[in-house]
């Protein structure tokens, strides 16, 4: 997900929707692996049920097992403009390949600001926001062999079935029972507690040796700049790139563009404490793009006139995609990362004859395993991209603070539990 505009395009009326019902579930004779508290419930001639003590087929009083109904906090999307914390029940498993995780760690996304602003109208009131985090499973349905309970793991912020048409096309995006689900079409990560269908596809796990603070940003923020900016943008040793937006996300399109050595990395933005810390972060050079005319006539000048072999757009506005047509470079690449909520102009009337290409593309996160990989080696310092912590119980203050993210200086808010 970016930091930019609303996704009212993205799949999610044809996903499928999970709904939590009942105060208590009744599990089956083969319960899930949990170190949930649960009762233990005899009925007697029950036939089809197996002994607990011999293993077969018996007219005994068969034992499963049940939930003890549980509630936790939760923060809630509750009508246009207002969230709140509130106290709703404990996810419980609805499919064989569910997790339940316990949140350690969350953070607020761009896109649950535009939930909140109305603008996302397949996220309905009632929800519980949020799409990325870090936590320890708690449950487990029975088909999951991948994570155990006590296993700390990474969400991610795509939900991923791993066998449809899309999944082995690699755009798990568009997963025909997942995607963009967590705080979008289903309950999410901004709670004591998360459901995660598709478990075995959708959570990583994470040694101890490494800050699960920082591990959050893997949730969503560094597999969307590597994906959808330096992939797209073609970004290899030797190139020109420019990133219009330092949000979180352009922040992770300039450091994940640094792995694939170009010649020239340029930040574009109109805040000055971003554009230092971007240059902190390790781009060569910044410009502020506050008056655009003079804008583009310094960036040119940086690639003496023939403009940028891969110009990538991470804000979602009309204005910033008409900046990337000033720039790019003949046979270069203009990768959209930024979700633009109103239409732009495209002027072939100019790019016809010059070999461009225009990428665009919605997070997959195909490539977590990868960055994974990466931070634990300490090849990916995370520690910058978030700049203000709060807990739980501070939800709404790290709300407020998001939402006016330039007059705090903020990047990314971190929520602990």
């Amino acid at each position: 997900m970016k930091l930019t505009s609303p996704r009212t395009f993205l799949p999610g009326t044809g996903m499928r929707k999970y709904h939590t019902t009942g105060l208590l579930r009744t599990l089956s004779s083969r319960p899930s692996h949990s170190i949930v508290s649960s009762t233990s419930v005899s009925i007697p001639g029950n036939k089809y049920m197996r002994s607990p003590v011999s293993g077969v087929n018996s007219f005994n009083h068969p034992t499963f097992t049940t939930k003890r109904f549980a509630s936790m906090k939760a923060l809630v999307y509750q009508s246009q403009g207002k969230v709140a914390l509130e106290d709703r029940p404990r996810p419980t498993l609805q499919s064989s390949t569910d997790a339940i995780v316990k949140l350690k760690h969350t953070t607020i996304c761009g896109t649950d600001l535009h939930i909140i602003k109305g603008d996302v109208p397949t996220a309905i009131p009632g929800r519980i926001l949020g799409h990325e985090g870090v936590g320890t499973v708690e449950e487990i349905g029975t088909s999951v062999t991948s994570v155990k309970p006590g296993d700390t793991v990474l969400i991610s912020c795509i939900t991923a079935c791993g066998g449809c048409s899309y999944c082995r096309r690699e755009m798990s995006s568009h997963c025909t029972s997942g995607g963009w689900i967590l705080g979008h079409t289903i309950d999410g990560t901004q709670a004591e507690y998360v459901r995660i269908p598709h478990a075995a596809s959708s959570l990583y796990k994470l040694p101890s040796t490494v800050s699960l603070s920082d591990a959050v940003m893997l949730s969503d923020a560094m597999p969307t700049g590597l994906e959808c900016g330096t992939l797209n943008g073609k970004v290899k040793p030797g190139s020109s790139v420019v990133v219009i937006g330092a949000g979180a996300v352009g922040m992770s399109v300039m450091m994940t563009s640094m792995l694939y050595s170009p010649a020239l990395l340029v930040v574009v933005d109109l805040d000055d404490t971003r554009l230092a810390m971007a240059r902190s972060f390790g781009a060569h050079e910044t410009v502020n793009g506050k008056n655009q005319t003079e804008a583009v006539e310094k960036l040119m000048k940086l690639t003496d006139g023939q403009g940028f072999d891969a110009v990538i757009e991470a804000v979602g506005v009309p204005g910033t995609f008409q900046l990337c047509q000033d720039l790019v470079a003949p046979g270069g690449v203009i990768a959209n990362v930024g979700v633009h909520g109103k239409k732009v102009d495209l002027h072939l009337e100019k790019l016809w004859d010059r070999n461009i290409s225009i990428t665009t593309r919605l997070v997959d996160a195909v490539t977590t395993p990868m960055l994974l990989k990466l931070f634990k080696a300490g090849k990916l310092d995370l520690s910058k991209l978030s700049t203000h912590q709060f807990s739980f119980g501070e939800c709404e203050k790290a709300y407020d603070v998001f939402g006016a993210a330039a007059q705090h200086n903020a990047m990314k808010v971190l929520i602990n539990m």
